[in-house]
C-alpha cells in the first residue's frame, strides 16, 4: 500500500505527457475577426473524449473531442462590434484553457488568386501618403503563408492576424485594403480579410483534388502532373546520388548563424543580387549568408514576412537563432521564386536583428535573384558570405544531365489542400478572386475549371451559395494596329461566362493596365469596383456595381446594331486619352494612336462571311450601339475590346466600363500541344 500514491503519481504523470495539446488552429488568434449575422465555427484539437466549452460574448457552447481528438462548435449569429473581446477556450475535464485576445466582429471576406490579388500596399510606388494615415483597429488581414507541400489536406498553416496600421498595413493585399476601407466607411462595421494567395498560380491548384477528379479532363491533367513530379524528384535524388552531390548535416550550426563574420574566420562580403562572384568561395556547394538588420519599432509586436528569392534550389533560413524556414527537395517551388517565411512577434526585436540564410547549392550559383526584406525594410549591404563545404565543379553534360524539379505549388489540389482547407470551415461573408493570367493559354478549360473552383470552394465552406466577386484581366501586351484573335480576350470571355453561376459578381478592369507590367499600380480602382458589387449585391444599397453588358445584336443591312444590359443612365463615349500606361512604377507613357480617329467609340470591329477582321465605326444611339464599315457590307458578326490590350471607351453614365464581348462563336485559338521542355517552376513568381 505504501507505494500506491507514488504509482498513482507516476500513472498521472505519464498520462499528462501523453495528452494531447489544447490547441486552435492559426487563424484564431489574437487581433482576429469574426464573421456577423451568421453562425460561427470554432474548431481544436484536444484529448480523445475531452469535453470542451468555447466562451464569447455573452455565449458558451460545448463540445466533446471525438476520437482523433477534434471537436466544433458553432456560435449564434454575432452582432457586428468594434469592441475588443477576448475569446476562450476551456477543457471542462482538465484544467486548461485557450485564450484569444482583440477579438472583434464584422464582415470577413477572403481574398484569393494569383499576384494582382497578392500584390500588397507596400509595392504600390505612389501608397506612402495612404500608408502613414491607415491606423484603423476596425481593419484586418489574416495572412495565410505559402505552403506547397501539402499532398494532402492539411490541419493548420502558418498564419497571423495584423490590424492596419503604419508598419503592417504594407502587407495588407492592395486590392482588399481598399475593399475592406470602402465597405467599412459605408457600413461602419468591422472588416477582416484572409489572405490566400499565390503569384503565378493556375487555378487548378486552388481546386480540391476531390472535385478535380469529377472531371475527366482535370484528372487526367491532375495525374500526369502529380506522376511527372514523383518522376521528377526520384530522377534528381538519384543524380545527386550518383555525382555524390547529396547535402550534408552542417555540424555546428551555431557557429554559422552566431559566429564571428570576419575574414579572418572566412567570410566575405557580397553583393545583395545576383550569383556569388568572389573567387575565394567554391562556385558549388552549401554556403552561409550572413547580415544584421535593423528594424524600427513600428516592426516589432506583429509578425513580419522575410521575403527573398535564392539564386539555388534549397535553402534554411534563421532569424535571431530560430529556423523560421525552408524549401527541400519535397517542397521546391522553383530556381528563382521569391520565399515567404514567418517571423514571429516573439523574435522580431527593435534595432539590430540577426539573419542567416545557408544556401545548398549543388547545381545553380548561389546567391539572391530577389534581394531579401522584412516587411518595407530592404536589406541592403553588408552581407558577408562563406563555404560550409564545397562540391567539385559540373561539367557542360553533368549540368545538361541534372534532371528538372517541378515547383510543388504549381500541382493540382496542392494549394487548397495547404492553404485553404485549413481555414476551413471558418465564416466568411464571401471570396474576391484576382487571377487567370496563367491560365490564358487554355481559355476553353478555364470555362471549366473556373466553375468548378467556386463550387468546390463553397460547397467545402458549407455556405451555401456564398458570394463570389471577381475581375477581369486587365490590359496588358502591346497594342496591335489590326484586329484579330487574342488569348486574353479569350480568358476574359470565360471570365464573363461565369456569371452565370448564381451570386457571382465581376468587376471590369479593361480601362486599367499596363503594357509591360502584367501587375498594375492602380489597384484602389479594383477594391473599389469589388466593393461596389458587394454594396449592391450583397448588402443592399442601390448602387450602380456593372458596366454595360451585352445582350444581342440585329443586323440592320450593313450595320449591326447591338444592345446592352446594365445602362445605369445610359451608354457614354468617354473620352479617348492621349496616351497610355506603358509602366506606371517608372512614370513611363506611351501615346495612343486611335484605330478609328473620326468614330465616337473605340474598340469595336466587323467581320462578314470571310471572317476578316477589320476596325469598324461605332456610335451610340439611345440604348443601342450601331456598328458599321464600308469594308464590310454584309457584316455578321461584331467584337468589341477584343484585343489584349485594346483601346476601348464605352462606359455608361456610373463611370463603369463595357465588359469586352464578342457575338461570333469562332474556334479559340488552340493551346499548347504540350507542357515546354524543361523545369516548369523556373520562373520569376510575382511579387
Amino acid at each position: 500500500m505504501k507505494f500506491a500514491l507514488p504509482l498513482l503519481a507516476a500513472l498521472l504523470l505519464a498520462s499528462l505527457a501523453n495528452a494531447a495539446e489544447l490547441k486552435l488552429p492559426s487563424i484564431f488568434s489574437d487581433r482576429m475577426v469574426l464573421q456577423s449575422a451568421q453562425a460561427v465555427p470554432v474548431w481544436g484539437s484536444a484529448d480523445p473524449g475531452e469535453q470542451i466549452a468555447v466562451e464569447f460574448a455573452g455565449q458558451s457552447k460545448t463540445a466533446e473531442a471525438g476520437a482523433d481528438g477534434k471537436w466544433l462548435v458553432k456560435l449564434d449569429a454575432l452582432e457586428a462590434s468594434a469592441e475588443s473581446r477576448e475569446l476562450v477556450v476551456k477543457s471542462l475535464t482538465r484544467n486548461r484553457a485557450v485564450k484569444v485576445a482583440d477579438v472583434i466582429v464584422g464582415e470577413v471576406w477572403a481574398g484569393g488568386g494569383q499576384s494582382n490579388m497578392e500584390f500588397d500596399m507596400k509595392a504600390i510606388t505612389s501608397a506612402t501618403a495612404e500608408i502613414e494615415v491607415s491606423a484603423n483597429p476596425a481593419l484586418r488581414q489574416f495572412h495565410v503563408l505559402k505552403n506547397p507541400t501539402a499532398d494532402a489536406p492539411a490541419d493548420d498553416v502558418q498564419g497571423y492576424w495584423t490590424v492596419a496600421r503604419p508598419g503592417t498595413t504594407e502587407d495588407f493585399i492592395a486590392a482588399g485594403y481598399y475593399f475592406a476601407k470602402t465597405i467599412h466607411r459605408e457600413l461602419n462595421t468591422p472588416v477582416g480579410l484572409i489572405k490566400v494567395c499565390w503569384g503565378g498560380s493556375k487555378v487548378e491548384p486552388w481546386i480540391s483534388p476531390a472535385s478535380l477528379a469529377s472531371v475527366p479532363e482535370l484528372a487526367a491533367g491532375a495525374r500526369n502532373m502529380n506522376a511527372m513530379s514523383e518522376r521528377n524528384k526520384q530522377a534528381f535524388r538519384a543524380w545527386l546520388k550518383r555525382t555524390n552531390r547529396e547535402d550534408r548535416a552542417p555540424g555546428d550550426v551555431a557557429r554559422f548563424i552566431s559566429g564571428p563574420t570576419s575574414k579572418d574566420d572566412g567570410w566575405v562580403a557580397v553583393k545583395d543580387s545576383g550569383p556569388v562572384s568572389d573567387t575565394s568561395l567554391p562556385k558549388l556547394g552549401a554556403f552561409w549568408f550572413r547580415k544584421e538588420v535593423v528594424l524600427p519599432v513600428r516592426q516589432t509586436g506583429a509578425a513580419q514576412v522575410l521575403q527573398f528569392g535564392p539564386s539555388a534550389q534549397f535553402d534554411q533560413v534563421y532569424w535571431n537563432g530560430t529556423l523560421v524556414g525552408e524549401r527541400t527537395v519535397d517542397s521546391f517551388t522553383g530556381l528563382i521564386s521569391v520565399r515567404h517565411y514567418l517571423i514571429p512577434p516573439a523574435l522580431l526585436k527593435e534595432g539590430v536583428n540577426q539573419l542567416a540564410v545557408r544556401i545548398f547549392a549543388p547545381a545553380e550559383l548561389p546567391g539572391f535573384s530577389w534581394f531579401p526584406s522584412v516587411g518595407t525594410t530592404k536589406m541592403l549591404g553588408g552581407w558577408m558570405a562563406t563555404a560550409e563545404y564545397a562540391l567539385p565543379p559540373l561539367d557542360a553534360a553533368a549540368t545538361k544531365a541534372a534532371p528538372p524539379l517541378t515547383g510543388q505549388h504549381v500541382l493540382p489540389g496542392r494549394l487548397f489542400n495547404g492553404m485553404v482547407h485549413p481555414i476551413l470551415p471558418y465564416a466568411i461573408r464571401g471570396v474576391l478572386w484576382y487571377q487567370g493570367e496563367s491560365n490564358v493559354p487554355n481559355a476553353m478549360a478555364y470555362r471549366t475549371a473556373f466553375p468548378l473552383l467556386i463550387k468546390d470552394w463553397r460547397q467545402h465552406w458549407q455556405q451555401g451559395d456564398s458570394p463570389f466577386y471577381f475581375c477581369q484581366l486587365a490590359s496588358f501586351k502591346s497594342k496591335t494596329e489590326e484586329p484579330g484573335e487574342s488569348q486574353w480576350a479569350e480568358l476574359r470571355e470565360a471570365q464573363l461566362m461565369t456569371l452565370t453561376v448564381p451570386n457571382t459578381g465581376m468587376a471590369v478592369l479593361i480601362d486599367t493596365g499596363e503594357s509591360e507590367d502584367i501587375h498594375p499600380q492602380n489597384k484602389q480602382i479594383v477594391g473599389e469596383r469589388l466593393a461596389r458589387i458587394a454594396l449592391a449585391k450583397t448588402y443592399g444599397r442601390a448602387i450602380p456595381h456593372s458596366g454595360p453588358t451585352y445582350a444581342s445584336m440585329k443586323i440592320e443591312g450593313s450595320s449591326i446594331r447591338l444592345t446592352f444590359d446594365n445602362l445605369s443612365g445610359g451608354l457614354v463615349a468617354r473620352e479617348v486619352p492621349a496616351t497610355y500606361d506603358v509602366m506606371a512604377k517608372a512614370k513611363k507613357t506611351a501615346p495612343l494612336v486611335r484605330n478609328r480617329p473620326h468614330s465616337q467609340l473605340e474598340g469595336f470591329a466587323l467581320c462578314g462571311a470571310n471572317r476578316k477582321w477589320v476596325w469598324a465605326d461605332a456610335r451610340i444611339e439611345g440604348a443601342t450601339v450601331v456598328v458599321w464599315s464600308h469594308q464590310v457590307p454584309a457584316p455578321i458578326a461584331v467584337r468589341y475590346a477584343w484585343a489584349d490590350n485594346p483601346t476601348c471607351n464605352l462606359f455608361n453614365q456610373a463611370g463603369l466600363p463595357a465588359t469586352p464581348f464578342r457575338t461570333d462563336d469562332f474556334p479559340f485559338i488552340p493551346p499548347p500541344a504540350a507542357a515546354p521542355k524543361g523545369n516548369p517552376a523556373k520562373t520569376m513568381s510575382p511579387p
